[in-house]
């Protein structure tokens, strides 16, 4: 029976022909799942390999090592040891360093088409669930564990999610596995083992199916979420300018359900955690509806929302680039995660359409004869550039005002000197004396840029 569910579930994933991988902890959850993805990966004439992360937070950390061994020798499964080292500050988790640890070992083993499997079940989603609505969470966070995730390389995937603690209990005990128990398991001072051991019993033991009701509110606060992103998608897309700014008087004619849901999803992005209900009131309030001549800012985790020019910006801590030069030959990797810069040859006749096709901020200037160094450099002051397209030269701060970057922006555009006169600046304009078709220049952005 349990074998029957985790096969559906796995030939369900949008992967023809998986590569398995078994995130192994020693736990009774994993070694039931690596029991069940090696008769799965032998049905199917599929490569199946485990990873245990030892993380050295206890005393049994390479006992487990031994354990998790012994179980993949026997089921004739490659194993994968990663050891890792933690730095913890003061300012920081130790669950979510240890997570983060964790995933990057595991990333190691990841190709295109890896399932990383892992043994999450439905009482982990019923707590999850718990843990949320202590938290206050609205539908994206109640929609709790997810059965399958994208990663950078292949998908992560919870196969057992609609399985009970005690169904994988009785197959453990009738295959004779053995597995370890993690003495930190125990401790009910951490909110999820208080939930596990003194809240979710005594609730089952009232209502034998409540792991599988929440299990269900779970999926459907998770359809809700997904229909909602479906439906405003569109005018997320349609609210944000080039440097993923959203613009408010857009938001204004919304309705505050509509406004703050596409708020989230604007944040959603960049891959932070999610602003608490106070948290939009205050971005909404004090940011985005802030006087004129204001500049006010809110730090939220690892970034900072900002307002200017009618926009709303979310932007990371960025590094000083002003000391930052580097030459430019056909390709240059830019720092502070910046992306690409590529000053590469046309070698189509339709030059119009070469930078229409490839990218809006693709910009056309001549070749640099044999005696011109080409640089990079960021944030050179007390320039009065000529744009090809204007009739006179402009300081470059009106020039800046004129394409509507924002200030922060301005200190991190890659500018293009031919020895040291400005060529161009890249996703902006060209100067008029390099003004030409014989090379483009291609600034490749991350995302987040």
């Amino acid at each position: 029976m349990l074998y029957s569910q985790f096969s559906s579930q796995l030939a369900s994933y949008p992967v023809a022909t998986p590569h398995l991988v078994v995130a192994l902890s020693g736990g009774i959850d994993s070694m039931v799942l690596l029991r069940l993805a090696s008769i799965y990966a032998k049905d199917k004439q599929l490569e199946c390999i485990a990873v245990h992360v030892n993380h050295g937070l206890s005393q049994h950390a390479f006992d487990w090592e031994t354990v998790c061994q012994a179980h993949c020798d026997s089921l004739s499964i490659p194993l994968n040891i990663e050891r890792v080292q933690l730095v913890v500050s003061a300012q920081d988790s130790l669950e979510e360093v240890a997570r983060k640890a964790r995933y990057k070992a595991l990333d190691k083993h990841m190709q295109a088409n890896s399932l990383l499997l892992t043994g999450q079940h439905q009482d982990d989603q019923a707590e999850t669930f718990f843990l949320a609505l202590k938290r206050g969470s609205g539908p994206a966070g109640l929609s709790s564990m997810p059965s399958i995730t994208p990663l950078s390389q292949g998908y992560k995937c919870r196969p057992l999610l609609s399985v009970s603690r005690t169904e994988i209990e009785q197959y453990a005990q009738e295959n004779q596995l053995e597995w370890v128990e993690d003495e930190s398991n125990n401790d009910t001072r951490f909110d999820r083992n208080f939930l596990r051991h003194d809240v979710v019993p005594n609730l089952v033991q009232r209502w034998p199916s409540f792991t599988s009701a929440v299990s269900r509110s779970a999926q459907l606060c998770a359809e809700q979420e997904s229909l909602l992103n479906e439906l405003l998608s569109p005018k997320l897309v349609e609210f944000q300018n080039a440097y993923q700014g959203i613009y408010i008087l857009r938001l204004i004619h919304e309705s505050p359900l509509a406004r703050n849901m596409l708020l989230r999803l604007w944040l959603k992005q960049f891959a932070i955690p999610l602003p608490s209900q106070v948290q939009l009131g205050v971005l909404w309030n004090e940011v985005a509806q802030a006087k004129e001549d204001a500049n006010p800012t809110l730090a939220l985790g690892s970034v900072q929302l900002r307002r200017s020019q009618g926009y709303l910006y979310c932007l990371p801590h960025y590094e000083e680039l002003s000391e930052w030069r580097s030459e430019l030959k056909d390709k240059l990797l830019l720092p502070d995660a910046l992306g690409k810069l590529t000053l590469l040859p046309v070698v189509t006749e339709d030059k119009a359409a070469t930078i229409t096709s490839s990218n809006q901020e693709a910009l056309l200037l001549r070749a640099p004869s044999e005696n011109e160094k080409v640089e990079v450099r960021f944030n050179v002051v007390g320039l009065t550039p000529h744009p090809e397209a204007r009739q006179h030269s402009r300081k470059m701060k009106k020039l800046y005002q004129e394409y509507e970057v924002p200030s922060w922006q301005r200190t991190r555009m890659p500018m293009v000197f031919y020895n040291d006169e400005l060529a161009a600046v890249a996703g902006l304009f060209v100067c008029q004396k390099f003004s030409g078709e014989e090379c483009e220049l291609h600034w490749h952005k991350t995302e987040f840029e």
